[in-house]
């Protein structure tokens, strides 16, 4: 998203697709996550911040990308919001490159191994 719109307010609807997320998801994570408190207009529609939408995808990577549990995400999420920065929240990061998927499965095959040695 371009960084112009800092000050434009995004619908459930625009930020459900741009988190790629149902509605009740986001509903849900509002009540887990503090740092994520859209205001709301007079209709009671949840008006989100570009800030917000940046927490959202935090959240989303923590959980689904990372592993994360609920608990777990919400320590780390507090933790980078209070480091050193002015509360920015980290940006997704890029995928693995394919090396490091290899390297990654490589050593999961040789933890395997060790463990299969250590119960026989």
């Amino acid at each position: 998203m371009p960084a112009d719109d800092e000050g434009r307010l995004y619908k459930i609807g625009e930020v459900c697709k741009i988190a790629e997320v149902q509605p009740y998801v986001l509903r849900y994570w509002e009540t887990e996550f503090p740092p994520l408190a859209p205001n709301k207009s007079g209709g009671g529609q949840r008006l989100y911040t570009r800030r917000e939408i940046d927490v959202i995808l935090r959240i989303k990577q923590l959980l689904y990308s990372e592993g994360f549990t609920i608990a777990g995400a919400k320590k780390r999420l507090d933790i980078e919001i209070a480091s050193p920065g002015g509360g920015e929240v980290a940006a997704p990061a890029a995928p693995p490159s394919k090396g490091v998927t290899k390297a990654l499965g490589d050593v999961k095959r040789e933890l395997t191994a060790i463990l299969r040695l250590l119960d026989s």
